[in-house]
């Protein structure tokens, strides 16, 4: 054989090998991501967390029992001029103390007044009639009296009836001042890869079966998604409601799948895709 087919064999085999090993890390670069994407949340299949909304008595109740006795954590959205909070902040102390979230759901729960069907709203508490100012001070005192309980200093917020305007002016940015994330009410799932971290969406709990439940907590761990429950009453105290029953077959189902679903605090999710 010639010197130059000897050395266009030599190229031809060098050529081939390098292109199959290009191949392969390509391939392996694409396994490692599907790998990943398929078990993205904390090492399990997908993130579910469990939010309950302004700081009622049932959730201490009904709700907290249950929780612990599964290990389970979630986060509560206190509305700290409540009854339900003011009247039992030790218990409130011992929640954090137990390793659940104490959100941020403003002092007054201050809600637009201006729409229809709400003639609930009190007229000192009309979102419509807020200045950012207030807002703001209304904010930074509940993370204030939150922080004296639980220590924290870093927390997420929930927006009162999902509005995030005073009048025609969007308070978001004094929110972002402040914390690391927000709760939105739209009812979505949430990708990773497409995150508003401060109006996350999530479903609202009224009158679902267990089913419902469960099928949404499928279709999370299907798609590999973060599905955020919003909770209000539990077994009563609110007109939004659940029944006791639905709440702690959905969860069993999440602490029997453990080992599939992650399920924390919302602040503890922001933290882990933020790192």
């Amino acid at each position: 054989m010639s010197y130059t087919k000897e050395l266009g064999l030599q190229r031809f085999v060098l050529n081939t090998y390098l292109k199959y090993v290009c191949l392969f890390v390509l391939s392996l670069c694409i396994y490692r991501v599907n790998a990943q994407n398929s078990l993205g949340w904390n090492g399990k299949k997908c993130a579910v967390i469990l939010t309950y909304d302004d700081a009622i008595d049932e959730h201490l109740d009904h709700v907290i029992p249950v929780l612990d006795s599964l290990g389970l954590r979630a986060t509560f959205y206190l509305s700290v001029n409540s009854s339900g909070f003011s009247e039992r902040t030790e218990e409130w102390t011992q929640v954090a103390k137990n390793d659940h979230e104490l959100g941020n759901h403003t002092m007054y729960h201050p809600c637009a007044g201006n729409l229809p069907g709400r003639d609930w709203v009190q007229p000192d508490y009309d979102l419509a009639t807020y200045s950012l100012k207030r807002i703001e001070q209304e904010i930074l005192a509940t993370n204030f009296i939150l922080g004296e309980i639980d220590g924290k200093r870093e927390r997420t917020f929930a927006y009162p009836c999902g509005e995030h305007k005073v009048g025609d002016t969007s308070y978001i940015n004094v929110v972002e001042k402040n914390f690391i994330s927000a709760r939105g009410v739209v009812g979505n799932l949430v990708s990773k890869s497409d995150i508003d971290y401060f109006n996350i969406d999530s479903y609202a709990v009224d009158g679902n079966s267990a089913d419902d439940l469960i099928d949404l907590v499928e279709d999370a761990r299907r798609s590999g998604k973060m599905l955020v429950f919003m909770f209000h009453g539990v077994g009563g105290g609110h007109p939004i409601n659940v029944d006791l029953d639905v709440h702690s077959e959905l969860l069993h189902y999440l602490k029997d799948h453990e080992k599939d679903i992650w399920v924390v605090p919302m602040v503890d999710v922001v933290q882990y895709l933020k790192r």
